[in-house]
C-alpha cells in the first residue's frame, strides 16, 4: 500500500468526520418543514457552523478523489471508514464521555476490520470492464437502492427515516467515489476536453448534491449516532462493489483470503455500528420541535 495514499485517505477521514459533526450540531436546528427539500440547504447556508462542516467535507472529498486518483477504490474505501473515529474523537470533546468498553471495542473492530480486509484482499488494480451494460446495471442496482430506501424513508416514522437517509447517501457516495476515479482517468488520458466530454462528472454533481440533501435531512431529524454509522457503512460495501465490479480492481479469491476479507468486512460493520451509537456521540437538540407527519395522503 502506498504510504502517499494512505496519508491521503486517512487525512480525507480526518475531514469527514469533523465535518459531519459540525454540519449535525447545525442540522438538528433546522425547520422539519425542510425535510428532504434543496430548501434545506438554502437555510443552512445562513449558519457559519455548517459552513465550516460544509467545508471541511469538501476538503475531504478532494483529499479522497486525489486517493482514489492514486489507488484502488476497494483499498481508499475501508479507509475512508475510518472518518468515525474522527468524529467520535471531536464528538467526545463536546460531550466529555470517556470511551469505555463500547468505545475502545469498536474502535478495535474498525482498525482491525479495515487491516484485515486490506491485507488479506491485497486490493490492485487490473483492467476495467469495458462493457456499458455492467456499469449501468451497477450503478442502477444502487442507485434504485438509494431510491427506494429514500421512498420509504418518506413513508415511515421518524424513527426509521434517518437510518434509511443515511444508507442512500452512503450508497450514492459510494458511487459516487467510484465516478470520481473514473473522472481522474478520463483527465489523465484526455485533459479537460476529455473529461468535459463525459458524462461521468457531471454524475459526481449530481449524486452529491443529491447525497447531501439525504444526509442533511437524516441529521436534521434524528442523532448522529442514528444517521453516521449507516452512512459510514454503506459508502465503503457500495465503492468495493463498485471497483470490483466495473473498474478492474482486484482482489485475493482463495478461500482463506476470502473468509479474511469477509471477517474484515464485517468488522468494519460492527465497529461501525458500536461507536456510532457510542454515549459520546450528540444525542440531538434537547428543545421541543413540532412533529412531522410523512404519512402519504
Amino acid at each position: 500500500m502506498s504510504v502517499l495514499v494512505l496519508m491521503l485517505s486517512v487525512s480525507a477521514a480526518c475531514c469527514l468526520g469533523f465535518g459531519f459533526v459540525l454540519q449535525q450540531n447545525a442540522a438538528q436546528q433546522a425547520p422539519l418543514s425542510d425535510f428532504l427539500s434543496p430548501r434545506l440547504l438554502l437555510d443552512l447556508m445562513r449558519v457559519p457552523r455548517w459552513l465550516g462542516g460544509i467545508a471541511l467535507m469538501v476538503t475531504g472529498m478532494v483529499l479522497g478523489a486525489i486517493a482514489l486518483s492514486q489507488g484502488e477504490v476497494s483499498l481508499v474505501e475501508p479507509l475512508l471508514a475510518t472518518n468515525l473515529l474522527f468524529a467520535l474523537a471531536l464528538s467526545r470533546k463536546q460531550t466529555r464521555q470517556s470511551l469505555g468498553r463500547q468505545g475502545w471495542a469498536g474502535l478495535a473492530l474498525l482498525a482491525g476490520g479495515v487491516t484485515a480486509f486490506i491485507v488479506a484482499g491485497e486490493p490492485r488494480s487490473g483492467t476495467a470492464v469495458t462493457d456499458p451494460f455492467r456499469h449501468w446495471l451497477i450503478i442502477g442496482a444502487m442507485v434504485g437502492l438509494a431510491l427506494l430506501l429514500t421512498t420509504y424513508a418518506k413513508r415511515s416514522r421518524l424513527s426509521a427515516g434517518p437510518v434509511l437517509l443515511a444508507l442512500a447517501a452512503g450508497l450514492l457516495y459510494g458511487v459516487q467515489d467510484a465516478l470520481t476515479r473514473v473522472s481522474g482517468q478520463r483527465f489523465t488520458e484526455g485533459g479537460l476536453t476529455e473529461l468535459v466530454t463525459g458524462w461521468q462528472p457531471y454524475g459526481v454533481l449530481a449524486l452529491g448534491v443529491t447525497g447531501l440533501v439525504l444526509v442533511q435531512s437524516a441529521f436534521e431529524t434524528a442523532p448522529l449516532r442514528m444517521s453516521l454509522p449507516a452512512l459510514t457503512a454503506a459508502q465503503p460495501l457500495a465503492g468495493i462493489i463498485c471497483g470490483v465490479g466495473f473498474l478492474g480492481d482486484r482482489l485475493r479469491t482463495d478461500t482463506g483470503a476470502l473468509a479474511w476479507e469477509a471477517v474484515g468486512l464485517a468488522g468494519i460493520v460492527v465497529g461501525i455500528l458500536l461507536l456510532g451509537m457510542h454515549p459520546a456521540m450528540p444525542r440531538g437538540t434537547t428543545k421541543p420541535r413540532p412533529a412531522l407527519d410523512l404519512q402519504p395522503r
